[in-house]
């Protein structure tokens, strides 16, 4: 291992280990795999009162620095908590392995058989801030696609991270996976994140998780093709057609089911055809959410505060919500347009036609229709746990989980066949 000082060298050290591993994973059975991170899995069960532990330690370091209600949250470890992130693995591990499936095949006129098969990305790099469970979910997806991952959390879970990081490798190498497949950068210095961006030939792909800042310096210095994630600027648009119990069911769970993560809802539009808007927007006051509404909105529902222009481009990640009132579809898809952040976007509406055109215009990962931005989430896309939600066009977007950590080849089997220089 490489002296901790010298951050290029450690990281240099560790993308070479890592390729390494990569190699070995890339070849083992899906058998193994899956059996590998079932005993990843358990260690972590078995861990639960050491990971408690020092989550505690987190959990009191991030209060006395001023850590948000909402950021403490997303760091929170508890029994029922890390029993997700068990399920979560085990889910993973019996998932369909994406490695060696052929996406299509075809037999040209000379009698070459091409086909595109799934192949494992190589090395994967994440960079993430606060959630703890990131550790695990992306080691399992990591892994299970085939992929060597190398770990850089936040320093205010470094011990959670630690101690979640130690319990799965322990029981991961016991059953016969590679030491080096999944890898917790050891120091907190942000210096590491600086040599993860650069080590191109030993990073093929990064995936940075965390806050506005974060995505942009990996995005502004990275030399590694990047996966990013942005911000959850989330919108639930309440169309005229709208049934008013259903809209307000969906709102409230929309924005307060859990406030921290990234699939809340942040700004809500409301037709002003809607006849129910004042009460869903006082429901949502009496619920305990900071309303910052427009002019229409507080004309509506007296004593709220007022929306500045940059509570529409903002991610609370907390009880505050922005409201407008908008001219119907056409109103609420240019709000969107002009503020959203490609993420998850909802329409509660009765009227078939109005959802199926927010649906097809609404340029965003994840559209929904008559549910709860709440459900932007892989395991709840069946996917098992997921890494991210890819806000971007290209390679994978929405939630990214197996597949969207794989790329493909082209595989050609042939008899003899040439092409010749006059082209016959």
């Amino acid at each position: 291992m490489a002296d901790h000082h010298d951050i290029p060298a450690l990281i240099a050290d560790m993308g070479a280990r890592a390729r390494t591993a990569a190699k070995l994973l890339a070849r083992m059975p899906t058998a193994a795999k899956a059996d590998a991170l079932r005993a990843g899995a358990r260690a972590i069960r078995d861990a639960t009162p050491a990971i408690v532990e020092a989550n505690g330690r987190d959990m009191a370091a991030g209060a006395a620095n001023g850590l948000s209600p909402a950021m403490l949250d997303r760091l929170k470890l508890d029994a029922a908590r890390i029993d997700g992130i068990v399920s979560g693995v085990e889910a993973v591990a019996a998932l369909p392995d994406p490695v060696g499936e052929r996406i299509d095949e075809r037999v040209r006129p000379n009698g070459l058989k091409l086909s595109r098969v799934r192949v494992p990305v190589g090395v994967i790099g994440i960079v993430y801030e606060s959630r703890p469970n990131v550790t695990i979910d992306a080691a399992a997806l990591c892994a299970m696609a085939g992929n060597a991952a190398i770990l850089r959390g936040g320093s205010e879970a470094v011990h959670s991270n630690r101690a979640l990081h130690a319990a799965f490798v322990a029981g991961w190498t016991a059953a016969g996976g590679p030491a080096d497949a999944v890898q917790l950068v050891p120091v907190t210095d942000r210096a590491a994140v600086g040599a993860m961006l650069v080590a191109d030939g030993l990073i093929d792909l990064l995936i940075p998780r965390g806050g506005k800042s974060l995505v942009a310096r990996v995005q502004a210095e990275a030399k590694v093709p990047v996966l990013a994630h942005l911000d959850g600027i989330n919108h639930v648009y309440v169309d005229a057609s709208a049934d008013h119990g259903m809209a307000w069911r969906i709102v409230r769970d929309a924005k307060m089911r859990r406030t921290g993560i990234c699939g809340a809802m942040e700004t809500l539009l409301i037709d002003r055809a809607f006849c129910h808007a004042a009460e869903v927007v006082d429901g949502l006051v009496r619920a305990g959410c900071t309303v910052r509404g427009d002019a229409a909105v507080r004309e509506m529902v007296p004593g709220l505060e007022a929306a500045t222009p940059e509570d529409w481009d903002t991610e609370y990640l907390d009880a505050i919500a922005s409201v407008a009132l908008v001219d119907g579809l056409d109103g609420a898809m240019a709000h969107i347009a002009a503020h959203g952040s490609h993420h998850t976007d909802a329409i509660i509406a009765e009227d078939e036609a109005v959802a199926e055109r927010f649906l097809a215009e609404v340029d965003s990962a994840i559209v929904l229709w008559n549910a709860s931005t709440q459900f932007a989430d892989g395991g709840e896309f069946g996917l098992g746990a997921e890494i991210g939600i890819a806000t971007g066009r290209l390679h994978a977007r929405g939630p990214v989980a197996l597949e969207g950590l794989t790329t493909y080849k082209w595989v050609g089997r042939g008899s003899g066949q040439i092409r010749a220089e006059n082209g016959v």
